[in-house]
């Protein structure tokens, strides 16, 4: 028997490996994109790199900014064709080379150290806001309420052990027990005697509860309460009541019934899951945080700019999220070169 040893040969159709890295995703270089101006933009001392989950999470950021953009551009060519003055128009093109993507980094880099996912459903919203003067749209994120029950109990002081939301209608039975001299803990009695015609909202509450009963807290709030926290252009698809339709080419008053429960819980939720009821830990804030709260404030001006000079070319603040996260797609949808 031979000793000899037997060399290996390759199959005549094989092809030979390629020495090029594979291409990258549209999401990958978008985030690509945004660390790159992130770190020309970013202030001193914060330009340490993103671990690989953070870089995930912007990248998400991606599929659902320019499923968003796609969606506004279709609503922007429709409503111009609509108008019969076309002075009324919207010009700018709701795409990728209209955005501003120095802002758009620096907000995704801070929203995404904080864990906030646009792919979990009610995390976070994109809203487009037209800057008219310099022919752009500034891209601004909204925490939805699930992004707000996230945010608060990893930056509180107490994390609660459990929170309840309930809107209150005209046939339910509601009796709160707020603490007082004879009665340590606060507490309720919560009672829905017809769930199929509950009747008008009259108000809702909340309830945090924590590990010591003694600290635990009922919030209440009335209708009229929650109507102060309703935006002064509410759309009626969401919050119901009268708005305007065109009928056989003539404008006619409807009603609408919207979304009022899930709109009025939303304004709870809010409230809730505010600092004045789940306390900060000063030690947890850190700059993402306080860049958050920031951003909060000036995307309150723009939405009231927005509505106040052009209700038209607003993207709902409620955007339609898909029932589970969408995959990262490869190199198909037409994007700039990030």
């Amino acid at each position: 028997m031979s000793d000899k040893k037997q060399t290996a040969v390759a199959p005549q159709n094989q092809e030979p490996k390629s020495s090029e890295p594979p291409a990258l995703s549209n999401s990958q270089r978008f985030a690509n994109k945004v660390i790159a101006e992130f770190a020309m933009s970013a202030p001193d001392g914060m330009t340490e790199q993103l671990n690989d989950s953070q870089r995930r999470i912007i990248q998400g950021y991606f599929i659902v900014i320019d499923r968003t953009l796609k969606a506004a551009e279709a609503e922007r060519l429709r409503k111009n064709e609509k108008n019969t003055n076309h002075d009324y128009d919207n010009p700018i093109p709701y795409d990728w080379t209209k955005v501003n993507m120095t802002d758009l980094a620096l907000d995704a880099v801070h929203y995404a150290r904080m864990g906030l996912d646009m792919q979990e459903k009610n995390h976070l919203f994109p809203i487009p806001y037209a800057n008219k003067k310099g022919g752009f749209y500034n891209i601004t994120f909204m925490t939805g309420y699930s992004g707000i029950q996230f945010i608060s109990e990893k930056y509180a002081l107490n994390p609660p052990k459990n929170v309840i939301v309930e809107v209150v209608y005209s046939t339910d039975v509601f009796k709160p027990y707020k603490k007082s001299v004879k009665n340590n803990v606060e507490s309720y009695e919560f009672e829905i005697t017809n769930p199929f015609d509950r009747g008008d909202i009259i108000g809702g509450f909340g309830y945090i509860a924590y590990e010591d009963p003694e600290k635990n807290t009922l919030v209440i709030m009335s209708k009229a309460a929650m109507d102060k926290r309703k935006p002064q252009y509410a759309s009626a698809n969401f919050w119901g009541g009268k708005t305007t339709e065109y009928k056989n080419r003539e404008k006619v008053e409807v009603e609408i019934e919207g979304w009022q429960d899930e709109m009025y819980r939303k304004t709870l939720i809010r409230e809730v899951y505010s600092s004045k009821y789940i306390t900060r830990d000063p030690s947890k804030t850190d700059e993402n945080y306080l860049y958050m709260k920031e951003r909060e404030v000036i995307y309150a001006q723009a939405e009231a700019e927005q509505d106040a000079i052009e209700n038209a070319n607003k993207i709902p603040i409620d955007l339609p999220e898909p029932e589970a996260p969408a995959m990262l797609p490869d190199n198909t949808a037409a994007v700039p070169d990030f």
